[in-house]
């Protein structure tokens, strides 16, 4: 009996070892074989993936941070699995710049999201639309029929009686609660919309809706939230069942629907004043056209040409909302963070703005223009805090080599301008907000020089630069003019700083100023 026991033993032991030595090569085989794919494939260099969900589990709550401390292990091109998706991540100017100088139609491809798909009507619009020739015509409309520079002056007078307005309501809250604070991010938040509502139209943001109670406001607000919600589906294609189980599609489809809703009245209410209205003509009548005038009467003359253009002229709509609505008061909000932070260029600002505009009764558009220092306070507000650091999505179209690797088809790309803007190598003291730094450097801020891309480069680069520069440096001087500002209660080096992740990336704590009225006999 010992004996057989003995021998039981030895035969398990046996087993054992044969089985863990067929293991060792399984693995080793495996290994082989994926290391072999990757030379042959020769993709670029890939953070260590977990099985199933790749890297995302890298991937953080601020992606243009997390990308950033990636890059600096594997370098300023690497291939991430974030889920499902083959994800390029491009952190370098000279990688930026092979690929738009040399492969940007390849690249000019964009991922259709689950929100895009929603709320754009199956990505009917100029941001999410395939490259190709309908997508030519979309952007070409936009460039120069809504966001011309002729087209953006058109909208002074807009920009005027908002800033009046944001100005008047300051002055009030000075003169009811001397020394109390106002909330600049929210005052800021509203502004910028109730610019971009108008124009865009032709009413303000938080005008309620007079049609079943709803409030384009809180519709807007919601709408923008929601495009920026985690879809599972955008991540794992094959599990987006998930999205409607957790209630996502419906919530998303039911702010689509009232917004849709919202759309169609206003549409109808410019078709009826138009058909009640004599048609005028000439520049007077270029300047009072808001977005939603432009596309019916380019409508109207057939110079819509699209398969279900109602869907597109919507889509165009809402592209031109969610583009124009955060990216401003963001901008303007960190603009204010900065310059408290550092008092010598808010004095050096103020200087300015005061001089050029002397003792007038207000400020003029023109006068912004010939303000040299506040325009370097806003690009150096957009290297340090561009209101996308992460650029924009694009996909591949085709199998692609860039820095001798190979990229393959339907890659997502991510390119991190907040990472490029910072970069050490192409700024000094890259990390300080510096604004004498372009007072003698002709850095283009518009996509031509690629180690300052706030607005994106290439083909795909943003449309609406014009009119969100216009915004920002008319809305800062104003402010900048008439009141000094302090931070209430706490040093100026003490400003948090902190950031938070959503359509855009703004300050996770609202500026709360105490707004001093400036005297223009002082």
């Amino acid at each position: 009996m010992e004996l057989v026991s003995v021998l039981k033993q030895l035969s398990n032991e046996e087993n054992s070892t044969l089985y863990v030595s067929i293991l060792v090569i399984i693995v080793t085989i495996f290994l082989f074989l994926n290391f072999t794919r990757k030379k042959n494939n020769n993709l670029p260099p890939c953070p260590p993936k977990l099985p199933f969900i790749g890297n995302l589990h890298q991937l953080g709550t601020l992606p243009h941070r997390s990308f950033h401390e990636l890059s600096k292990k594997h370098g300023p091109l690497m291939l991430l699995e974030l889920g499902q998706v083959p994800t390029l991540v491009v952190s370098s100017a000279d990688v930026a710049r092979e690929i738009i100088k040399n492969h940007d139609v390849v690249f000019s491809d964009r991922p259709q999201t689950t929100a895009a798909n929603i709320f754009t009507y199956g990505c009917k619009d100029v941001a999410f639309t395939q490259y190709g020739e309908e997508w030519r015509q979309k952007k070409k409309i936009c460039v120069l029929e809504l966001l011309s520079i002729k087209r953006v002056r058109s909208f002074g007078s807009v920009r005027e009686q908002e800033v009046v307005e944001l100005v008047g309501g300051i002055r009030e809250s000075c003169v009811r609660n001397k020394g109390s604070c106002v909330n600049l991010s929210e005052l800021l938040i509203s502004t910028s919309n109730n610019i971009v509502s108008r124009c865009i139209l032709g009413q303000k943001y938080n005008t309620p809706k007079d049609c079943n109670d709803k409030n384009f406001g809180e519709l807007g607000r919601k709408l923008m939230r929601q495009f920026s919600s985690f879809s599972v589906k955008d991540f794992f294609p094959s599990f987006g069942w998930i999205d409607s189980v957790r209630g996502l599609i419906s919530e998303m489809n039911a702010t689509s629907i009232a917004f849709d809703s919202f759309l169609e009245d206003v549409i109808e209410e410019h078709i009826m004043r138009r058909r009640n209205k004599e048609k005028k003509k000439g520049d007077d009548h270029f300047e009072k056209k808001d977005f939603v005038d432009i596309l019916l009467e380019l409508q109207e003359n057939n110079m819509l040409e699209f398969a279900d253009s109602q869907d597109n002229f919507k889509a165009i709509l809402v592209d031109m909302f969610v583009g124009g609505s955060d990216t401003t008061s963001t901008t303007l909000e960190w603009t204010f963070a900065e310059l408290l932070k550092n008092p010598k260029a808010m004095k050096k600002a103020q200087e300015e703005v005061r001089r050029i505009v002397g003792r007038k009764s207000k400020v003029e558009e023109n006068d912004v223009n010939q303000m040299n220092y506040l325009n370097c306070v806003i690009k150096e507000t957009l290297r340090l805090h561009p209101p996308l650091p992460v650029l924009g999505p694009r996909q591949t179209t085709s199998s692609v080599k860039v820095q001798n690797f190979n990229i393959p088809p339907k890659t997502r790309v991510f390119i991190n301008a907040w990472a490029i803007q910072r970069d050490p190598k192409l700024w000094e003291e890259a990390e300080e907000f510096i604004p004498e730094r372009f007072e003698n450097n002709q850095v283009d801020i518009k996509g031509l020089d690629f180690q300052l891309i706030p607005f994106g480069v290439g083909r795909r680069g943003c449309p609406g630069i014009s009119f969100g520069l216009v915004s920002t440096g008319y809305v800062l001087a104003n402010l900048l003019y008439w009141f000094d500002w302090k931070l209430h209660g706490e040093d100026e080096g003490d400003i948090d700083m902190d950031e938070m992740c959503g359509l855009t990336v703004s300050k996770k704590v609202s500026l709360h100023l105490q707004p001093i009225p400036y005297s223009l006999s002082s």
